[in-house]
């Protein structure tokens, strides 16, 4: 039984994660922290009959815990990490602090120095259908964002295979949980009902930065424009990523490269010829659905794929990479 601690309890990242600790058969809560709400039960901040009382980080009893979630803001991670770590505590961390191995590229897109470098060379970015074996005994995982885990592997296999075109435009839909649960004038209801809010659209948004980090493994002159969303739903992520493919690709092999990727997935659901992934497919489940449509000028594709923000996005891949890193089945307290 794995002792679990959680730093950040109390956003939608942190509840999601007590709730599938809560039915994991291999885990356990021993602890979990919230600087604003130290005192109080997990019960009297949500409708969960979770009675366990937070605490402040400062209290936490780290070497406690087997391995550590930290669900934190970007940029407060890295001591609290760092002081895990000192601990001998592995961490999987659903911030960006330890997603960028580049402490430059991370100032670039974050706008704050990266305090705890040395930490950088050994966290594991965590998307888990690719970097599967780097996870296995990691010490410090870095969780992926929500939009590039849509985008990345609904695009992997294609740039793996030298098939992908370096130009990429990927239009996302996020609901707004993906905005956090602290109260913010463009989540208000009035704000986002009956509505849909472009935001950091082109080459301006913080994710693309891990889109270029995966992608451009087997591309390097890779070109992305990403456009998201937010639109009136509680969860979920739909990206439609228009790309080039090498022209005398027909659809049975693009979908063969999929099927070759993707086979022994338990989280990837290649969806049949004419259909396109919903939130429908993934919303409250770990999957991700993908959808490949040819258009009639050849070699240009749209391909569709969808998550819940908050499991496969966030709390559901981070669990599922705690199960690779302690030689888990990867699926346990996961839908």
């Amino acid at each position: 039984m794995l002792d679990i601690g959680i730093v950040g309890a109390t956003g939608y990242t942190g509840y999601e994660l007590i709730q599938i600790i809560a039915r994991h058969p291999q885990a356990r809560l021993v602890w979990a922290t919230s600087e604003s709400s130290a005192g109080q039960r997990i019960s009297d901040l949500y409708p969960t009959p979770d009675d366990t009382r937070l605490i402040r980080f400062d209290d936490a009893p780290l070497a406690r815990a087997a391995a550590i979630f930290f669900c934190l803001p970007h940029a407060a991670s890295m001591e609290a990490v760092a002081r895990a770590r000192a601990a001998g505590v592995r961490a999987i961390d659903l911030s960006a602090d330890f997603r960028l191995p580049d402490p430059a590229v991370y100032e670039r897109w974050y706008d704050t120095p990266h305090t705890q470098t040395h930490l950088l060379k050994t966290a594991v970015y965590g998307l888990c259908e690719v970097n599967r074996e780097a996870i296995a005994g990691a010490e410090l995982v870095a969780n992926p964002g929500c939009y590039p885990t849509s985008v990345n592997l609904g695009l992997w296999p294609l740039a793996r295979a030298g098939a992908l075109g370096p130009r990429i435009i990927a239009d996302s839909k996020s609901g707004v949980s993906g905005a956090g649960r602290k109260l913010r004038l463009g989540s208000h209801f009035v704000e986002i009902n009956e509505n849909m809010v472009p935001y950091s659209i082109g080459y301006a948004h913080r994710h693309i930065a891990e889109m270029e980090l995966i992608l451009g493994q087997n591309i390097p002159d890779v070109q992305i424009t990403f456009s998201p969303h937010l639109i009136p739903v509680n969860r979920g992520i739909l990206s439609t990523i228009y790309v080039t493919l090498d022209p005398g690709l027909d659809e049975k092999a693009v979908r063969d490269i999929y099927r070759e990727a993707y086979a022994a997935e338990p989280f990837i659901h290649l969806l049949p010829p004419g259909r396109t992934a919903t939130l429908r497919h993934t919303v409250n489940t770990n999957r991700v659905a993908i959808g490949v449509t040819p258009l009639p000028r050849p070699g240009e594709w749209i391909i569709t794929a969808s998550e819940d923000n908050l499991l496969k996005g966030a709390s559901g891949q981070a669990v599922q990479n705690m199960n690779i890193m302690f030689g888990l089945d990867e699926t346990l307290g996961l839908l």
